[in-house]
């Protein structure tokens, strides 16, 4: 459940007023994690909203491309959202600029998705907390979705998605609503800014992780503890570990909190990036495919996600195009 964008970027390393061409595609968090999901195999069903006009025809032919049933997204509203993305280029961080007020999700409210007949035919449900952070109203119908949800029997999997560009409507309180949708939530995922949004637990500090640093398990299970402390219900937490050493230079891990169990995985040492935008969404949807496909397996689990979204900064674009063989084939 989310909005589908339009992302437009300058070509290369120009900078946005730079161009004289746009290049467009299709993305946006929650479509990234669905997309890899049935790229992996899985069944999976988008829930949305758009406008019906030829650019929403055009996103849900791409999304049905992908083999997504796209029988619940409901027509309406003006526009789609839309996001402009600049890529990094040498010192020169990349940058993302949200034009999504007033678009159809902007104006998605409560009582307009069918969630009792669509869970029924649901086994796990995906949110995150950039709906919420998009309007009330969209937070409204978020919370909706999560309370269906849960009294469905799904299982409920929250990335927190901390974007600091949106929650800019009256009475936002990013800290406030994410903290409730976890609540909700059996598996979360987070990097370490985001989880000290959401829960206030200062971030711990691995300056310039490389390939060899040694992470701080004791002060991790600490910091898990008290993750626990403040959602017992939610049995699975992610936490994504990136050090960027240059905009092209990426180091990447993972760890994983597993019923009271912590796991870590290898550092990857990514050099060339091509495109980081849905790295994270990338390690969501590898993590809900590998724990349907091998349960009670944390630490494969763990493994395979992080090859995952290793692998996603070598794809251009939101989608990560890759598939389980290749992935196995850099665990």
């Amino acid at each position: 459940f989310g909005e589908i964008l339009q992302r437009w970027s300058p070509p290369g390393a120009w900078r946005i007023g730079q161009q004289k061409l746009w290049e467009g595609q299709f993305g946006g968090s929650e479509a990234n994690v669905a997309v890899s999901l049935a790229i992996l195999g899985n069944r999976v069903g988008y829930v949305s909203r758009i406008p019906k006009n030829v650019v929403g025809d055009a996103c849900l032919r791409k999304l049905r491309y992908f083999g997504i049933d796209v029988s619940d997204v409901v027509r309406g509203g003006d526009r789609l959202g839309t996001y402009y993305f600049e890529k990094a280029a040498d010192i020169r961080r990349s940058l993302v600029v949200y034009d999504r007020n007033g678009s159809s999700f902007w104006s998605a409210a409560p009582g307009m998705f069918p969630w009792k007949e669509i869970f029924s035919r649901s086994g796990l449900f995906h949110c995150s907390g950039i709906t919420c952070a998009v309007s009330q109203s969209a937070a409204d119908a978020t919370f909706e979705a999560v309370r269906a949800a849960q009294e469905a029997g799904l299982r409920i999997t929250c990335d927190i998605n901390y974007r600091r560009n949106l929650w800019k409507y009256e009475g936002a309180d990013a800290h406030a609503t994410l903290n409730a949708l976890m609540q909700y939530s059996d598996y979360i995922f987070g990097d370490q800014d985001e989880w000290a949004v959401a829960t206030g637990v200062p971030k711990i500090s691995e300056e310039q992780m490389m390939a060899d640093t040694e992470l701080d398990m004791e002060a991790y299970g600490r910091y898990f503890e008290e993750m626990h402390r403040q959602f017992p219900h939610c049995g699975e937490m992610m936490l994504g570990l990136r050090n960027q050493l240059t905009t092209s230079h990426h180091t990447l891990s993972a760890l994983l909190w597993y019923k009271g169990t912590i796991y870590r995985t290898r550092i990857f040492d990514i050099d060339d990036i091509v495109d980081s935008v849905g790295v994270g969404d990338a390690f969501v949807a590898a993590y809900i495919h590998a724990s349907r496909k091998w349960p009670g397996q944390p630490q494969r689990c763990l493994d395979f996600s992080t090859a995952a979204a290793m692998l996603k900064n070598s794809v251009v674009g939101d989608f990560n195009l890759v598939t389980e063989e290749e992935i196995l084939a850099n665990v």
